[in-house]
């Protein structure tokens, strides 16, 4: 097929991906106007759902490897499209963690992997590039969703039929994903292409790729699996709370100018839902970003290696989380932070896979990434809901965007001091 196609498949897997999970903030506030439920009970459906989409991936690797992409992604979009269905009949919080974070968890871990294992197989010559077509959906996802999901909350005045219409829409774009995805046939080089020439004077030695079982015994997986938890951690922690940070942080900075209590604004309010539409500003600038520069960091790594755009880019993410806090308060600095934030959090999702294909290369790519994508999953778990309890217990984000600075600041200690291993011998 011609090798676009993957690409396709690629952006359209993704978004669906992104739909599930990078909009979820803006039903934090009406699922607790209508259940009653607290920031971190809300909050940990989303922990669960990162976490089970992020473990799914090593399986859905493995799969991928042996019988092709096609297939995984196909049940995937089915048991995805279930999960959302189910979630708009919910009348309990633990039916919201079983039918949202359980099972629509598990359909979208099986779609997120497999295209980013295949379409770099056809872009010998662009790799990192076509990683990042292969996830950029993950922000456009967020970018359709989080206007979109908050239009129609107001317009069926409340959360749970929002999850019905995008489930359709869902399975739809699981299916036409799947139907892009095919693996080359062995050997296939693009017309023209030849693997570069190594220097002049240089010792060439005969190296194969790493089998996935290698793969993990070197220590440079793991440091790439820590820093990958601490980026994710910081940045899921955003994306599941923004929008409610700025509706919070605006909603006290209107009461002030009326000079009364938040406890006695009128439910009622038109500025209330002003509000709301303006964190969904937010979300969707951050989601914006996020999309754009998984491309454009491919494009840029491809030529300057992703060493240097990993440092530039965790650096600048813990510059933003310092800043979140205070930007809380104006729609306008609130949307420039998750901007910024948007931008350096995208990035990881071309460099982290494009990294691991340059260590490991690319036979067993799909189980080797899966893997090490579990560790976003784990903070996809950990990151929002330490959000939530956090909240909970200052009733402020500022423990949280701290506490998050950290772990950031540990990530970018580990991507200075790593280097890629040794090539095995054939």
């Amino acid at each position: 097929m011609p090798r676009w196609i993957p690409l396709l498949g690629g952006v359209l897997g993704s978004t669906t991906c992104g739909l599930l999970l990078y909009a979820f903030s803006v039903f934090i506030k009406p699922l607790r106007a209508q259940f009653g439920w607290s920031a971190a009970e809300v909050s940990l459906a989303y922990a669960i759902c990162c976490l089970v989409f992020g473990l799914m991936t090593f399986p859905a690797g493995r799969l991928s490897d042996k019988i092709g992409p096609r297939t995984v992604v196909l049940i995937g979009g089915t048991i995805l499209a279930i999960g959302f269905f189910l979630t708009s009949t919910i009348t309990t919080k633990y039916q919201l963690y079983l039918y949202y974070g359980l099972i629509a968890g598990f359909g979208g871990g099986m779609i997120y992997l497999p295209p980013i294992a295949t379409a770099p197989k056809w872009w010998p010559d662009r790799r990192a590039l076509a990683t990042g077509f292969s996830v950029v959906g993950l922000g456009l996802g967020s970018f359709i969703m989080a206007p979109l999901a908050t239009t129609l909350i107001n317009t069926f005045g409340g959360a749970l039929p929002v999850f019905r219409y995008v489930g359709m829409a869902m399975f739809v774009m699981a299916v036409v994903a799947a139907m892009c995805l095919q693996n080359p046939p062995a050997g296939y080089k693009p017309a023209g292409w030849n693997p570069p020439a190594p220097k002049e004077g240089a010792t060439v030695k005969a190296s194969r790729d790493f089998t996935h079982e290698e793969s993990i015994r070197t220590p440079q997986f793991w440091l790439l699996y820590l820093a990958y938890f601490g980026g994710s951690f910081a940045g899921l922690m955003v994306i599941g709370h923004i929008a409610n940070h700025g509706i919070l942080e605006m909603t006290k900075a209107f009461a002030a100018v009326k000079g009364i209590a938040v406890a006695a604004i009128p439910k009622d309010e038109p500025m209330l839902k002003t509000i709301a539409m303006q964190a969904a500003y937010a979300t969707s600038s951050l989601a914006a970003f996020n999309a754009l520069t998984r491309v454009l960091i491919g494009a840029i790594a491809d030529k300057v290696g992703t060493r240097v755009c990993f440092l530039a880019t965790f650096t600048l993410q813990l510059l933003a989380m310092l800043i979140l806090f205070p930007a809380g308060k104006a729609v306008v600095l609130l949307c420039l932070a998750a901007i910024l934030i948007g931008w350096n959090y995208g990035a990881m999702f071309t460099l982290f896979p494009a990294t691991c294909l340059q260590y490991y290369g690319p036979t067993a790519q799909g189980s080797n990434y899966g893997l090490l994508f579990t560790a976003w999953g784990l903070a996809g778990f950990a990151g929002p809901y330490t959000g939530g309890v956090l909240l909970d217990m200052t009733k402020s984000y500022s423990a949280p965007f701290l506490v998050a600075a950290v772990i950031v600041a540990i990530s970018i200690v580990i991507l200075w001091i790593i280097k890629p291993p040794q090539k095995m011998s054939s």
